[in-house]
């Protein structure tokens, strides 16, 4: 099996390119939102416990199946060791069967994820950040408390790439990881 940590900061295309790479790879997608929203949408707010809780269900449940792999979109704060500690704690779910992990974090700069943070099918996607206003603000505010891009070489992990999508469409991002990774 595979899992590919697909990280980067709010609205940098997580999910598109996660959507993208679904359709010319075998693996299948679990964008970060798909347990927020549901649970947003149960308890009438962010409820971090409970979102935990059905990722990890996920994640057991996927790792022991027969499937080919995942996708998980991740924005991972880099200056958080409780981030680095998530990561390695759903690897450790992963491990026992034997898993391959890759790594791809997308980077853009602020104003064209802001851009992107109005997208139809992130807003289609993602209830919670139909409220633009305060999605641009929770963006903003975000990008001031963490470090949500890697210093060079921060990354130790084997399988790992670093693209600028800025510039990039969502498919030639996806072409790109599934040929550095022959996946």
């Amino acid at each position: 099996m595979k899992l590919l940590f697909l990280i980067g900061n709010t609205a940098v295309g997580k999910m598109t390119v996660g959507q993208e790479l679904m359709k010319i790879t075998e693996l299948r997608l679990f964008h970060n939102h798909m347990m927020i929203e549901p649970v947003i949408e149960i308890f009438g707010s962010y409820h971090g416990r409970a979102t935990e809780r059905l990722r990890t269900v996920i994640f057991e449940e996927f790792a022991k199946s027969e499937q080919y792999g995942m996708i998980f979109t991740f924005m991972w704060a880099f200056d958080q060791k409780s981030n680095w500690d998530y990561i390695e704690g759903i690897k450790s779910i992963f491990e026992p069967y034997g898993t391959e992990f890759y790594y791809v974090e997308l980077v853009a700069p602020q104003e064209i994820r802001l851009e992107r943070n109005v997208t139809e099918n992130r807003l289609k996607n993602k209830a919670s950040k139909r409220d633009v206003a305060f999605s641009n603000q929770l963006l903003k505010h975000h990008d001031a408390k963490y470090r949500l891009e890697s210093i060079e070489g921060e990354i130790p992990f084997d399988h790992y790439m670093k693209i600028d999508n800025s510039e990039l469409s969502p498919d030639t991002a996806a072409r790109m990881i599934k040929e550095h990774f022959a996946l």
